[in-house]
């Protein structure tokens, strides 16, 4: 038996179209504004004095360059002269003492007095740090 050949209706695929839904857009609620303050009166920086630190009579005779733990002494860059019986104070962010000066060098040779803008050797009672301070009391 042959069957007859019938045209097929060709089914067409159909997109069921949605209703287009409104979009709905709800009010925003507002949000109360803080109340501005009213203008401050503009304060006057009054003029603190100033306490006035009294100064000893300490000159600054130079700055400690380097330290050399085993021998206690430290290579110092001097601004002012130095001798040998002088008093100084050695002063730093945890170095603060006093004491005579016994020996100055330089280049490893004992003098009795130093001029100023020479590095020399001292030597100290304690450890003393780089960028501390000595002063001639």
């Amino acid at each position: 038996m042959a069957r007859k050949k019938t045209k097929r209706k060709s089914r067409k695929s159909v997109r069921k179209r949605t209703s287009s839904k409104k979009r709905i857009t709800r009010a925003k609620k507002r949000v109360p504004q803080k109340k501005k303050r009213p203008l401050q009166k503009r304060l006057v920086k009054r003029r603190v004095k100033k306490t006035v630190v009294k100064r000893t009579k300490e000159n600054i005779i130079g700055l400690i360059t380097h330290y050399f733990p085993r021998v206690k002494a430290a290579v110092v860059k001097l601004k002012a002269p130095l001798t040998i019986g002088d008093t100084v104070r050695i002063k730093g962010h945890t170095t603060n003492f006093t004491q005579v000066v016994n020996s100055i060098q330089i280049d490893r040779q004992p003098i009795t007095k130093a001029k100023r803008g020479q590095e020399i050797g001292l030597l100290v009672d304690s450890r003393v740090r780089h960028k501390d301070v000595i002063y001639k009391v």
